[in-house]
């Protein structure tokens, strides 16, 4: 991205900060080397250009070698899930040498990481989450039916032909296929995996069900469990638990899922139009990412969950912060009516303990419903960025 295109990234303060080395985690495309090379890096490596991939993948040495003329230095390396086993090395010369390095890395996977049965430097590396542009960083100017249309992502937000937007998000999901899962050996059968991405796009913000899923996808139900696992590990898709008082019941209840940007599901479904039978879906995905965004851009912890009951009273998200509660339901409307509220007052009889009900919407006019708050939900977020 060319320099004058750059959007300052509220993490980047954090980061600037933190004086130990970074593990950043996040999709592809979300900007995650092009900040890390805002801490001004001594030496960067990128695993994912191949040549340097097997640079160091045939030679244990290579990355002390590479450094052994260096006195003292930060060092960036790119895609560090494509080889765990290189921060067996990291944590040795952060060791051997202190003060001496810190490591800036950036990964697309941290439960590969995990799985790989990679050292992940407790104590010695601090782990963050970048994600698509919040509303913050846009400095709350956002158009929204094209956020809709387009989401997020720094490249495409930047682009101004949306000709070209429409090119590259639909090019996403071929380009994380090839790179992510096929390059990476994550599957074998990249064709039913190929398929399943393009069902579970179709049933994004529902509740999962895996059943259902594999039947359309035409593979078997254990294969649907390990490729909704990939699209998790690769931070595709996320979930949100179902509310309950009990963690445990929590556990056992189907959750809903979204994709981490709304532009990159509409190039998934080849739909950029954001029609009344879609605006819906895809308001409440936008509303759910910027909330776990602008949370993670201020290296905030929170949950976030969904709450509906057997007589299909429905909040879309209960948001958990600090031992507070509020409950948001999200409207992709300019208008709400008393009937819009059963499920927040519901789910104020099942708490039983104060909490903040508010409504979403596309209104311009902050309201008052039976004590619920009506917000336009920019209103909402300029609000919460404050607090955070």
């Amino acid at each position: 991205m060319p320099q004058s295109d750059y959007i300052p990234r509220k993490l980047f303060e954090i980061l600037a900060k933190t004086k130990k080395s970074i593990l950043l985690l996040g999709p592809r495309q979300v900007g995650k080397s092009t900040l890390m090379a805002h801490l001004n890096p001594t030496m960067s490596i990128n695993l994912a250009r191949e040549s340097t991939y097997l640079e160091f993948a045939s030679n244990t040495n290579e990355l002390e070698e590479r450094l052994a003329k260096l006195q003292k230095g930060t060092i960036l390396i790119d895609e560090i899930q494509r080889l765990p086993s290189l921060l067996n090395t990291v944590q040795a010369l952060l060791d051997e040498k202190k003060n001496q390095f810190r490591f800036l890395l950036t990964g697309s996977s941290a439960r590969k990481l995990v799985r790989g049965k990679a050292n992940l430097l407790p104590g010695r590396v601090h782990a963050f989450h970048l994600g698509p542009l919040t509303c913050e960083e846009l400095n709350f100017e956002i158009d929204i039916k094209s956020a809709l249309a387009f989401g997020t992502l720094p490249g495409i937000t930047t682009e101004p032909d949306p000709s070209e937007k429409m090119l590259t998000l639909k090019s996403y999901a071929a380009t994380y296929l090839k790179e992510e899962v096929q390059a990476e050996a994550l599957t074998k059968n990249i064709e039913g995996f190929s398929r399943f991405i393009y069902v579970v796009a179709a049933e994004a913000t529902r509740y999962l069900d895996l059943s259902k899923l594999s039947s359309e996808a035409m593979i078997p139900r254990q294969s649907a469990v390990r490729y909704f696992e990939i699209l998790e590990d690769t931070l595709i898709v996320k979930r949100c638990d179902a509310f309950a008082k009990s963690t445990r019941r929590r556990l056992v209840q189907h959750p809903r899922f979204f994709f981490f940007d709304v532009g990159v599901l509409n190039g998934l479904m080849s739909n950029f139009i954001v029609s009344l039978d879609r605006i819906g879906l895809l308001f409440e995905s936008f509303v759910f990412n910027q909330l776990n965004e602008m949370a993670s851009s201020h290296n905030e912890t929170i949950r976030i969950s969904s709450y509906r009951t057997e007589n299909s009273a429905e909040v879309d998200f209960i948001l958990e912060e600090n031992n507070s509660i509020t409950a948001i339901e999200v409207k992709a409307s300019k208008t709400v009516s008393q009937q819009d509220l059963r499920g927040l007052k519901s789910f104020e009889q099942y708490i039983g303990k104060p909490c903040r009900s508010v409504v979403l919407y596309l209104g311009e006019h902050q309201k008052k419903i039976d004590n619920v708050e009506v917000l336009p939900w920019l209103d909402f977020f300029k609000e919460w960025a404050e607090k955070l």
